[in-house]
């Protein structure tokens, strides 16, 4: 069984940019491919679910957001890391155009990228996890069975903070500060539950 850790892509892996797709705007956030690297060495499988409603919006295409993502991977093997695979949904069920203009399962906090992730993958939920920096990360973490993770970039650490003044219980199962801090309490978790 594989052992996953889903990522959200902008504000959890890189700087947050508006409808982030050209290759020269990426800005890979401190600590990241350190974070990747020490999870794949413990046997985790890195898998990237991403909502991509410019392509939706008509701002970029398909075709420049993987070439993004593979500018992405080449940045992270020169640090000893890298990303499996990548699974994004281009819809929006308002502002999309044409064929992506419709309510789909892919979207987070639907689990239409994870069930994609299954074709390739036999997914361990006990053993997996979702780190993201919104609710809806988290959300469909849950919604698909894993352990949410919340991260203090991007905009996680205002979601949380949101949350917070509105006294609701904590949505997400773990804070975390950074991808780094999400590391280290997934590796140690999966070495206690083995002890």
């Amino acid at each position: 069984m594989d052992r996953v850790v889903f990522l959200d892509r902008d504000g959890t892996i890189n700087k947050e940019i508006t409808y982030l797709h050209r290759p020269r705007d990426l800005v890979i956030l401190p600590g990241v491919p350190q974070a990747i690297r020490m999870l794949r060495s413990s046997g985790f499988r890195i898998v990237v679910v991403t909502n991509q409603a410019g392509i939706g919006r008509g701002y970029y295409t398909v075709e420049q957001m993987h070439a993004l993502h593979r500018h992405l991977n080449e940045r992270l093997k020169e640090d000893g890391a890298a990303i499996d695979s990548f699974y994004f949904c281009p819809h929006h069920p308002e502002h999309g155009i044409g064929e992506y203009k419709k309510t789909c399962r892919c979207r987070k906090p639907g689990i239409g990228m994870f069930e994609a992730a299954e074709q390739k993958y036999e997914i361990d939920r006990s053993r997996s996890f979702m780190v993201g920096d919104k609710r809806i990360d988290v959300e469909a973490g849950h919604n698909y069975g894993v352990t949410g993770i919340l991260v203090g970039t991007g905009y996680g650490r205002e979601e949380r903070e949101k949350s917070r003044q509105l006294g609701e219980e904590p949505f997400y199962d773990f804070y975390a500060e950074t991808l780094m801090d999400a590391a280290e309490y997934i590796i140690g978790k999966e070495f206690m539950s083995h002890e």
